[in-house]
């Protein structure tokens, strides 16, 4: 049997390009044939990312259905269609308003359906932002000939590819030739780190290294950012790092759990179906005796009689018990919160793109932040420079504020420089003129050109001002008239333009790897040439025998003026500082007249082994301290997430040092703190077993991970899931997406951010700002507790439904409410209030409490007993009424008969059903509000027809009922007297548009009739209020005995400790 043997794939990082040309079967001066290019195409398919087949629209359908609730549902809404039916063939009439109830239960699932499909089609866009990043033609030679604009999806592993600045990388690559000195890549969205990446030529010797170590790899999806370079394809399509990550991103959406809300209801309704269950079994089993008898014939029964009728209406009985049960409205007033809670977010700088992410964010106990972009600016920036004084033993440190590109964004602190001296002068002139970056204003975003590195150094230019008054007033006015200009997008660097107008730039001196430094030769206004250098700050040291005092003399570096400078620069790199050294150089001997391309010394510009001697016997001038800085207001927004007893935990590409550095600054770690056992890099983290993984992140207090590719932070956040925490995970570049799609909540920066990761994302900050998320978390607290709010009321209004149903099958009266009504009262009367109380204000202490559990229940034992007690009012209430009505001729000397109906015993209520063997019964017809009379054909029809008054009662005073008991659901604990109703106007607005709606139904003729009920007097409507209003009292006392409960067992607690 032949063997198949799997083929390996080819590291080109770990092996000379040698041997990458001889793997592929390529020569750098010819590329791939076309036979050659057909046959790769045809084993490695197009260069492009794949879209995963996603669910037809039949299962996304369907799943919306795959719910217990909605299935109960559906049996429901199925059945009452079926009795419907019979109900209209029995009658020979219409009976349309049989079929209200279960068109509208199909109404609210098809409504419910659409939303569910809308989500889930709008989930995957992330997978399509990604194809967005991927190149659209490239630079290929072919058969010997370059072909310039070649579709990228055409490459093959193998073909020649040649970038230039600007270019967007097309497939994974294996620098082979660099064409110019230096060749950076801005590959941060990749990999998270701060500043473009240095690539060569030479092998990395290792198998597995990570991401960032791959310094002779270009990626697909970066950009090159400086120089250009000929490169062998490696990968292409779903093999390319990026389409690793396509993979994850797939991957993690399947693997996308429910909410804490959805499990939470999801539980609940197991409950309810269970209790739904038993409830209608036992009202059914209850009234048997009215649809099934028999004899009992020698000691056993016999003679069986069976009535289908009575069988079928006492089933109908039952469905409406299962209707009433459900709250129906719940799915419907859940989603109006949220909603009504992304607006509040969005106010707030939070743009929530998926509903129930609004609520998850409540009980968030762990937020993974990314670095760059998220912690920090993303943008680089000086924070300090210093230069000698007026001796060689004497430094001057000058501190700088400011975060971002804007050069009016901060400013140098106590700087009284405004006429500078030789020194200063020497450092803004170097910042200012060896420098090949620019600065654009993207809307609010300040972005650079160039590198950022460079970018910082002119934003510092402009910061220290020039020193001619005359051109300092000049540029002041200009600045003043631009801010008046329609066209803000150009900056205009007006410091930088006058120093690069004085000293005019003849030459560069390319940046390389051995020298560490770039310079440039200037004309001087004096006319003599001068060699400006930035660089290492060590080997520009090595280099310089001199250095620039404050007044401009020049002094000799001997070894005690060298260590102070290397102390000083050990002081700034410990605070995380990119340190670059300033340096210049007059005496350039055959280059000191240098002007053109003719000039006899050219020849020693294009000997690039030359650029050492040039740029030795340097005069220092001083050192400049960058960094991508914290966002200002991130410390406090960590000591936010302290106190609500949120871990926070930093995942990041860059490298250990940098990452450690932030976090001190941002407060995650305290100055001096051992830092054995909470920062880790990502390789670092996975080699541990993962029961010591669980145990470091289990440990209390702040973590970083940094040097972390996207597949560790996917595996960081499925550990934290697995552990039980609810993860929110920051993130703006590519490299983020998945571990966003796989989080609880993926919260992607709105400015910075990739579209991928805002795609993959649940919300989006438009402000990039961390302390964005702590306010959003004190929003998804106070909607959860609102939310309690209103799904108590509701539950306990349907308990109170039910019970009047029960109680209506256990005493063997009439129905007092058909299914219609109930479901109307579930709907409409109940929904704006339950929707306005998720404008409840929030506690003030709410980011004072530790993050709920996921294993809290919705409703306590406490709780659930008070809204029993409730209940239980409810229903004798609305079942009270209707007896009251038939058997009572006033009730607390409110007159009941004056619309001469005929009063019964309350015997002849519970026997109704054997009316038609009553002697001597008769049943008067009975006037309603507005003039309408109730006349029967039949006596017995006074209990099916003349009802029509007692069920009007009923459900009024079920409707004033849960008006009033949504005053209760005000505060959980606190009386009415301390939470009274104006804190929260929208409810009374909501109780208001209730009451309106249900003097709808009863003054408008036409749904009177589809509702069974009849207009009300005013004595029959102080009759309701007068039964309805007693729930607050007994809810406040409820209130009381809970908050003697509470205080009680505070105080054992309190004495246990002691």
């Amino acid at each position: 049997m032949e063997e198949i043997i799997e083929e390996k794939p080819f590291k080109a990082w770990s092996w000379p390009v040698e041997q990458c040309l001889k793997e592929y079967k390529v020569k750098l001066d010819k590329g791939l044939s076309t036979y050659e290019v057909e046959k790769r195409q045809q084993k490695y398919g197009w260069n492009e990312l794949q879209k995963e087949k996603g669910k037809p629209l039949w299962r996304l359908v369907l799943d919306q259905f795959d719910d217990v609730l909605v299935k109960i549902l559906l049996v429901a809404a199925f059945i009452s269609f079926v009795l419907a039916f019979l109900q209209g063939n029995e009658t020979e009439e219409s009976g349309y308003e049989s079929y209200v109830e279960p068109l509208v239960i199909i109404l609210i699932l098809v409504l419910n359906a659409i939303v569910g499909v809308w989500q889930e089609g709008n989930a995957e866009k992330a997978l399509e932002a990604l194809k967005g990043m991927q190149c659209d033609s490239c630079k290929v030679l072919r058969d010997g000939y370059l072909v310039p604009d070649l579709p990228a999806r055409e490459l093959v592993p193998g073909d020649i590819v040649e970038l230039r600045v600007g270019d967007k990388v097309p497939a994974d690559m294996r620098v082979a030739v660099l064409k110019t000195l230096t060749l950076r890549i801005e590959q941060s969205s990749l990999t998270g780190e701060a500043m473009p990446v240095m690539k060569g030529t030479n092998p990395i010797f290792f198998d597995d290294c990570e991401l960032q170590a791959k310094e002779n790899m270009v990626f697909a999806g970066t950009t090159v950012v400086n120089g250009s370079c000929i490169c062998i394809v490696v990968n292409t399509g779903m093999c390319t790092e990026i389409g690793n990550i396509q993979t994850q991103i797939h991957e993690a959406s399947l693997e996308e759990s429910e909410t804490p809300l959805k499990k939470k209801l999801d539980e609940f309704g197991n409950r309810l179906t269970t209790a739904i269950g038993l409830v209608c079994l036992l009202v059914w089993i209850i009234n048997y005796k009215y649809f099934l008898t028999w004899e009992i014939v020698n000691g056993w029964p016999s003679n069986f009689q069976f009535s289908f009728d009575k069988c079928t209406y006492y089933f109908k009985i039952a469905i409406a018990l299962a209707v009433a049960a459900i709250p129906e409205g719940l799915p419907a007033v859940i989603t109006t919160s949220l909603a009504l809670g992304t607006r509040k977010m969005a106010q707030k700088n939070a743009v929530v793109r998926k509903l129930p992410s609004v609520e998850t964010l409540g009980c968030t106990t762990v937020i993974c932040s990314d670095k760059t972009g998220t912690l920090t600016t993303n943008q680089m920036a000086v924070t300090e420079f210093f230069t000698l004084g007026g001796k060689t033993s004497a430094s001057r440190i000058f501190r700088v504020e400011g975060t971002t590109y804007d050069p009016k964004d901060g400013g140098i602190v106590d700087w009284n420089c405004y006429n500078m001296d030789a020194n200063l002068k020497s450092v803004a002139e170097i910042c200012a003129v060896c420098n090949d970056a620019g600065i654009f204003s993207d809307g609010p975003l300040f972005r650079a050109t160039g590198l950022p590195t460079e970018a910082a150094l002119k934003v510092l230019v402009e910061k220290m001002g020039v020193p001619d008054n005359e051109v300092k007033n000049n540029i002041r006015n200009s600045k003043l008239l631009q801010s008046y200009l329609i066209d803000h997008k150009t900056v205009t660097l007006a410091c930088c333009e006058w120093w690069t107008k004085i000293t005019k730039r003849v030459a560069t001196l390319e940046f390389d790897r051995v020298r560490k430094s770039m310079s440039v030769i200037v004309r001087e206004p004096s006319g003599c040439n001068r060699l400006l250098v930035k660089g290492a700050v060590e080997t520009l040291l090595e280099r310089s025998t001199c250095v620039q005092l404050a007044d401009g003399s020049i002094a000799p570096i001997d070894e005690p003026c060298r260590q102070l400078l290397l102390s000083r620069l050990m002081g700034m790199s410990s605070k995380g500082l990119r340190c670059l050294g300033l340096a210049y150089k007059d005496e350039l001997e055959d280059l000191s007249d240098y002007y053109t391309e003719s000039h006899p010394a050219h020849k020693k510009l294009l000997d690039h082994s030359s650029y050492s001697s040039i740029e030795s016997g340097l005069i220092f001038v001083g050192v400049v301290g960058l960094r991508d800085p914290p966002r200002e207001e991130v410390d406090k927004a960590i000591e936010d997430c302290r106190g609500a007893g949120i871990k926070v935990m930093v995942i990041t590409g860059d490298n250990k040092s940098t990452a450690e550095a932030v976090c001190k600054e941002i407060r995650l770690f305290s100055e001096g703190e051992d830092l054995q056992g909470r920062s880790f890099t990502g390789k670092e983290f996975m080699v541990f077993s993962p029961s010591q993984q669980i145990e470091i992140l289990s440990k209390p207090g702040g973590k970083v991970f940094s040097r972390a590719e996207p597949r560790h932070k996917q595996d960081i956040v499925r550990m934290l899931k697995d552990m039980g925490e609810v993860v929110a995970m920051t993130g703006d570049g590519v490299n983020d997406a998945p571990a966003l799609k796989l989080a609880d909540i993926g919260i992607a920066m709105g400015i910075t951010g990739t579209e991928v990761a805002k795609e993959a994302s649940d919300m989006v900050l438009a402000d990039d700002n961390f302390s964005t998320i702590v306010l959003a978390v004190a929003e998804g607290r106070s909607i959860y507790n609102n939310m309690k709010a209103f799904i108590r009321y509701m539950i306990s209004s349907n308990v109170g439904e039910v019970i009047s149903i029960f109680l209506t099958a256990a005493l063997g009266i009439p129905e007092c409410m058909i299914p219609v009504q109930l479901l109307w009262v579930n709907l409409v009367t109940d929904g704006p209030p339950a929707t306005a109380l998720g404008f409840n204000p929030a506690d003030v202490d709410i980011m004072k409490k530790p993050p709920r559990r996921s294993s809290d229940p919705l409703i306590n034992s406490w709780v659930l007993f008070r809204y029993m007690v409730i209940g239980s009012y409810v229903g004798i209430a609305t079942v009270g009424v209707f007896i009251i009505w038939y058997t009572q001729s006033s009730f607390l000397g409110i007159n009941l008969i004056s619309d001469g109906h005929t009063l019964v015993q309350l015997s002849q209520l519970r026997n109704w059903g054997e009316c038609s063997s009553w002697s001597n019964f008769t049943a008067s017809p009975f006037t309603v509000a507005g003039g309408r009379k109730i006349t029967f054909s039949n006596p017995c029809e006074y209990f099916s027809i003349g009802k029509v008054k007692a069920m009007t009662l009923s459900l009024s005073v079920l409707v004033a009922i849960e008006m009033f008991n949504s005053l209760n659901a005000l505060s959980e604990d606190n009386s009415l007297v301390r939470m009274p109703p104006w804190r929260n106007p929208w409810l009374l607005v909501a109780m208001s548009v209730s009451f309106g709606l249900h003097c709808l139904v009863l003054y408008v003729p036409f749904l009177a009739n589809v509702f069974g009920i009849v207009p009300l007097s005013l004595n029959e409507w102080l009759l309701v209020v007068l039964v309805s209003t007693p729930v607050i009292v007994i809810d406040e006392l409820l209130k009381f005995v809970g908050r003697r409960r509470r205080r009680r067992r505070l105080r054992r607690i309190k004495v246990k400790k002691a």
